[in-house]
């Protein structure tokens, strides 16, 4: 475990890279900043494939029943894009910073089979969409050396490469890592899932159906429905329509067009049922939560 106080340096660094509310973008693609100053409840939220560093401030992801925390001393990973729900504690005086990392699937793929047959690795884990787990004095390093380079451009463009190389391979090799690889490495089941999201992400705006989708996984549709629900914690149903809810958002937030025009983009038929499936999805309307996620997150780039 590490001591809460080894993140001051970090601290310091993340704070001149990140003066805006919201997410700061860095020089390294794949890296942002988020800094929050408000308590929020009940967010829901959909990360993409990653790591969530929260350097001062906490926040706790809800999963069905499962509670993931991320904080000074946890991280979170996360192995497939699902949505869940957030919660997060941060104040003026002491503002949320956090480091989000969004892997290199390619490269995170070769580092996964470069470690295939390693002594240690549990190839009969559980593969798990979300895990947290304790902090180590590894990631520690690697993200204090990150942010540094970060601050000297020349030292980025020499260094930044292998930076992120290596907070692959902490990441993936740190505490609970066999969850977190089974699911990048696959087995037979978990690919066909993993294959049925990319599908989903791509058609999400198309009529899909859950046999057309069990068809493509070459799988029953009872199989398929329980392995997506193991995978992702939700029904491919309720996942493809978060996905066009959370697409909708950006668009509304980027002022994409209009609410009719947004709708149809993102696969509904009907505004007025958009508007209500939105409402109940976010908590609010989709122009209400175009300014929260201005307020909260800066501009959507």
């Amino acid at each position: 475990m590490i001591p809460r106080s080894a993140s001051s340096p970090l601290l310091a660094l993340a704070a001149e890279l990140a003066p805006r509310t919201g997410y700061n973008a860095t020089l390294l693609p794949g890296i942002r900043i988020l800094r929050s100053e408000t308590i929020l409840e009940d967010v829901p939220v959909l990360y993409r494939p990653g790591a969530v560093f929260v350097l001062q401030g906490t926040k706790q992801g809800f999963l069905n029943s499962e509670v993931y925390r991320y904080d000074a001393d946890h991280y979170l990973a996360v192995s497939v894009p699902v949505p869940f729900r957030m919660a997060s504690k941060a104040s003026p005086e002491q503002p949320l910073l956090a480091i989000y990392f969004d892997f290199d699937l390619h490269l995170a793929a070769e580092i996964v089979t470069a470690l295939e047959g390693q002594v240690g690795h549990d190839k009969r884990a559980r593969a798990k969409s979300l895990v947290s787990s304790r902090m180590v004095s590894s990631i520690t390093d690697v993200l204090q050396r990150l942010l540094h380079a970060l601050h000297h451009p020349q030292e980025l463009a020499i260094l930044g490469p292998g930076l992120l190389r290596e907070l692959h391979y902490r990441v993936l090799v740190g505490p609970q890592s066999d969850a977190l690889m089974a699911a990048l490495r696959g087995n037979s089941t978990t690919d066909r899932i993993v294959h049925s999201l990319t599908l989903i992400r791509e058609r999400y705006n198309e009529g899909l159906s859950v046999p057309e989708l069990a068809a493509a996984a070459g799988m029953s549709v009872p199989s398929y429905h329980t392995d997506f629900k193991s995978l992702t914690g939700t029904t491919p149903i309720q996942y493809i329509k978060a996905l066009r809810l959370h697409e909708a958002r950006l668009m509304v937030a980027r002022r994409k067009g209009s609410m009719a025009m947004i709708a149809a983009e993102v696969g509904y038929a009907s505004p007025a049922q958009f508007s209500r499936d939105f409402k109940r999805h976010f908590h609010r309307s989709p122009t209400e939560e175009a300014k929260w996620m201005r307020r909260h997150l800066g501009e959507p780039v």
